[in-house]
């Protein structure tokens, strides 16, 4: 078989030697062709004996192919020497080897096209045989005939005997049963069946035979260019070691010194990089310890830094270190724990605040403590600490009313505090003065809590304020860093590229070097820190202490607080400038929520008091005082606050209501009191009534002070002057007056009353008139009083009082409506109705006057008789009555007022007499009738004119007679 492959054609020294142009000599011959080795291999030299070689391998083909091992035929021989387990794995490209592209193979493909050309050549000229003959053609389709002979069960891909059904199908299991003395036949059977399946083994067997047959001359071919190939790898180690070790010497004289320089370079600074990470490390390690350290001295804002810092650093720098696998959890539990602590420290805080002694002092407890909690709190995002300080505030407000009671009832002797238990009780047991300077101490207590809330919240605010703002500069300067950056990268893209040598960027290089200046300012501001250390006095090593991230994010600014406290404001305060103002604003409300505590408290401490009608019982002075106490109050929160609180002053204002409700009751009923008894005769004034007019002409509403002796030694006047003129007054209107007074001056020192008593002392005015005219008009003073009849005098005095508070209807009108606001002005009209009401009033008195002379000259003129004596009785009469009327009325009223009713009474006298000079048919024709009339009338005109104040008045007698016709 071999001799019949050795004429083969094999390719010529002169084709070859294309492959190794450059490490053949060209003085050499080319080696002669050589005939085809042996298949066997050659037996190996003792030099290589124990070198593993191809020749090794002793396994044929079909050995390898029928592995019995596999469930199927694998296309892969590495199983054979690796075993089953082997994984065809993905191999991972090498970084150190370039990327292979076809213009690497430009020059080898230039080499090879004249070898390929001969190769075409040599074709041509030896053309292969021709391999598809009828033999070849027979033998295939006999070989294939005989495949068919096989089974097909044999030729399926997932043929396996451990599966019973083929195993049942391949060797049947009845071949094999020995029972019924079949014994001969089916060992028979047995060996026909190992036969048959010999025989199909056979077949495939043959068939791979003849399939490797048809390949053997690429076989014998490859085995003859085995040993040109041993000598072209051999010429080729020989070069490449040359190469070697040339390049071995070149590595040695010229390199080797600078790379290992380079190399030390390198190295030191890798040794420096981790000398300053295990400094860093020291430092981390020791972060729990001064942590501990900074919370004994309530230094939590220094602490949450330094843990905020070690966390940033453990995350960054420290990343992946085993030893500090639960620091962070450490520092998140610890920062917890100090969340915790900071809430109890300002709880404790605000207690000892609000609780210290209430002195005149309002300096602030402990301000660096308070800078340091609030800083602290605001870190950690912790905004229910004013929650905190409300509730402080509203236990403290009752501990100082408590306080305050207790203190004040230990010093009252009378008050058994064994038998009355209840504090609520003991209180009530105080007298007004009493409970007045304890309302008056509570007050003042409370004014110095508001001043001690606000300072404190000042400085909260003045800390949100300061955060707030150092946001806003911090983003301010974050965009302009940012369009510096934006501007700077755009000039750098076409600067750097990656150069790598030594598997190092060389433009890491340069970005350290840039970036020396702004590392070494952030560690600085890193060894600031508590328990920061110098990272290292070398130059070279200040950059490997911090990171880029850190230094962003760690960098701080001073303030400085309202009390002069210098703080260090992180910019990582986790706030937005949204949640610092709405922090802002609650701290403005909050000490709004103070002032509202303490009137709270205070109004609940004036209804417990005003259980039992106390405050309905107080009279007018203490109502005021009680008033002007409580508005004191109010406005000095207002002036601490910035605002006013409603509840003090709504429950001020509804006791107002009740007390003007009891004024004006009391003062009406003890008017309707005087008037049932007032018998309407001219009362004497006394000198404190003169004063009390004096003053309201000085335009000073208000009641006079009592002069103690100066009023005992003046007398009662007749008349009380107003202005110049004289009123004579009965003594209910004197103390009208007087009350009309305590009205006023009542609005003056409560002045959220003054609607209200505008009202009542409307309808004081009004009842004082109507009750007036029913007891003079109406006569009811006859059954009330007992009067047996209402005289001319009482009319006029009636009307004298009446108008005496006509004069000062006005007064009190301008009083009231500078108190009153523009809107409030309509109620004003209520006094035009008054006055419009009075004057009807004393105008029905005057017609009443008129009237009764009225009926008494009807009654005297109608028995009139024309005849001596001169004057006739009845003109003397009349004259009398007029007489009477004069002296009754002119000392109380006017002389321009009965002036005025004697020219009305004259003028009812003159129509009387006319209709009965009518009636008598006397008329003026210069007769006796005429004579004795005239006389009458003369006598009546002379009486008349010769009264008091009358002598002027013009009588006009002319009119008595008839026009003749």
């Amino acid at each position: 078989m071999a001799s019949s492959h050795s004429s083969s054609p094999v390719p010529q020294g002169s084709s070859s030697d294309v492959f190794f142009k450059k490490e053949v000599d060209p003085t050499k011959h080319i080696r002669p062709v050589q005939s085809l080795p042996d298949v066997c291999p050659k037996e190996p030299t003792v030099t290589d004996q124990h070198r593993w070689t191809i020749y090794h391998s002793k396994v044929n083909l079909p050995a390898a192919l029928n592995d019995p091992r596999l469930a199927k035929r694998e296309s892969d021989f590495f199983t054979k020497t690796w075993g089953l387990d082997f994984v065809d794995t993905e191999v991972i490209p090498s970084f150190y080897l370039p990327q292979i592209s076809k213009e690497h193979f430009t020059v080898y493909q230039q080499e090879i096209s004249q070898r390929e050309k001969i190769h075409e050549r040599c074709k041509n000229i030896c053309p292969p045989k021709d391999t598809f003959d009828r033999t070849l053609l027979h033998t295939h389709d006999k070989s294939r005939t005989d495949l068919e002979q096989v089974p097909k069960i044999f030729m399926k891909p997932d043929f396996a005997l451990d599966d019973s059904l083929t195993f049942n199908s391949v060797l049947p299991w009845s071949h094999f049963n020995t029972a019924g003395g079949k014994g001969n036949r089916d060992a028979a059977s047995s060996k026909l069946l190992q036969e048959k399946l010999s025989h199909y083994l056979d077949i495939v067997e043959v068939n791979i035979a003849h399939q490797i047959s048809l390949r053997s001359e690429a076989f014998f071919h490859a085995m003859t260019s085995q040993h040109e190939l041993q000598d072209y790898l051999k010429k080729t180690s020989q070069a490449v070691k040359m190469l070697r070790d040339k390049i071995a010497q070149i590595d040695k004289v010229m390199c080797e010194g600078s790379l290992h320089i380079l190399r030390l370079a390198l190295t030191r600074n890798n040794c420096v990089k981790v000398y300053n990470k295990l400094k860093l490390m020291a430092t981390v390690h020791q972060t729990q310890p001064t942590v501990q350290v900074l919370l004994s001295t309530s230094e939590f804002v220094g602490a949450l830094d330094l843990i905020a810092t070690t966390q940033e650093v453990l995350q960054q720098e420290l990343q992946g270190i085993h030893s500090f696998r639960h620091l962070g959890s450490q520092l998140c539990e610890l920062e917890k724990l100090i969340d915790k602590m900071m809430i109890a420290e300002f709880s404790t805080y605000s207690h000892s605040d609000l609780n210290r002694p209430l002195e005149d002092d309002c300096q602030i407890l402990e301000e660096e403590r308070l800078v340091s909690l609030v800083f602290g709190l605001l870190k950690q995002r912790k905004l229910n600490f004013l929650e905190i300080y409300s509730e402080e505030m509203i236990i403290t407000a009752k501990n100082i009313i408590k306080q305050c009671v207790i203190n004040k009832v230990s010093q009252i002797e009378e008050i058994d505090t064994d038998v009355v238990m209840k504090l609520a009780d003991q209180m009530r047991m105080l007298n007004f003065p009493q409970w007045f300077d304890l309302l008056k101490e509570i007050f003042s207590k409370f004014t110095i809590f508001l001043q001690r809330v606000k300072a404190t919240l000042n400085i909260i605010h003045s800390v949100v304020l300061s955060v707030l703002d150092k946001n806003r500069r911090t983003r301010e300067l974050e965009e302009i860093s940012q369009q510096k950056n934006a501007t700077k990268d755009n000039s750098l893209d076409t600067e750097v590229a990656y150069l790598i040598h030594e598997g190092m960027f060389i433009s890491d290089a340069f970005s350290e070097n840039e970036l020396t200046p702004i590392a070494i300012d952030t560690t600085s501001q890193r060894n600031a820190s508590p328990n920061s250390e110098p990272c290292s006095s070398d130059s070279v090593s200040e950059p490997e202490c911090t990171t880029d991230s850190s230094s962003s994010k760690e960098q701080t600014s001073s303030s400085a607080t309202p009390g002069g406290v210098d703080i260090m404001i992180n910019e990582d305060m986790k706030l937005t400038d949204l949640e610092l103002e709405k922090l802002a604003n609650n701290i403005q409300e909050l000490l709004y929520s103070a002032s509202d505590i303490c009137h709270d408290r205070a109004v609940k401490f004036l209804m417990s008091r005003a259980k039992d009608g106390f405050l309905e019982k107080l009279n007018s002075t203490e109502f005021i005082t009680l008033s002007r106490l409580m508005e004191t109050f109010i406005l000095d929160t207002e002036q601490i606050c910035g605002r006013k609180s409603m509840s003090l002053l709504g429950a001020l204002q509804s006791q107002a209501n009740k007390f003007v409700n009891r004024f004006h009751e009391e003062r009406k009923t003890k008017l309707s009191l005087l008037l049932d008894n007032e018998r309407w005769k001219q009362a004497d004034v006394p000198a404190e009534f003169q004063d009390l007019v004096d003053s309201i002409s000085d335009g000073k509403i208000a009641l006079p002070e009592k002069k103690s002796g100066a009023t005992e030694e003046r007398k009662p006047a007749e008349v009380l002057i107003v202005e110049g003129q004289q009123y004579a007054v009965v003594g209910t209107v004197l103390l009208l007056i007087r009350i009309i007074l305590e009205y006023c001056q009542c609005v003056d020192n409560i002045p959220s009353v003054t609607t209200d008593m505008l009202t009542r002392l409307s309808d004081l005015l009004k009842y004082f008139n109507s009750r007036s005219c029913q007891l003079v008009l109406g006569a009811g003073a006859l059954q009330v009083v007992g009067l047996k009849t209402i005289t001319t005098k009482n009319l006029a005095l009636s009307s004298r009082c009446l108008q005496l508070i006509v004069h000062y209807i006005p007064v009190i009108r301008a009083h009231f409506e500078a108190r009153l606001q523009p809107k409030q002005y309509s109620m004003l009209r209520h006094f035009d109705h008054i006055t419009k009401d009075y004057h009807d009033h004393i105008a029905e008195i005057s017609a009443k006057l008129v009237a009764i002379m009225d009926s008494l000259f009807d009654k005297l003129l109608s028995k009139y008789e024309v005849k001596a004596p001169v004057p006739s009785a009845c003109f003397r009469n009349i004259c009398k009555q007029m007489a009477k009327m004069h002296e009754a009325i002119f000392d109380l009223l006017p002389e321009e007022q009965t002036q005025m009713l004697f020219l009305r009474i004259n003028a009812s006298y003159k129509l009387h007499l006319k209709k009965q000079l009518s009636h008598l048919n006397v008329i003026n024709d210069g007769g006796p009738q005429n004579g004795l009339v005239t006389a009458d009338v003369a006598f009546y005109t002379g009486n008349l004119q010769a009264l008091k104040g009358l002598k002027d008045l013009d009588l006009n007698m002319s009119e008595i007679w008839e026009q003749k016709r």
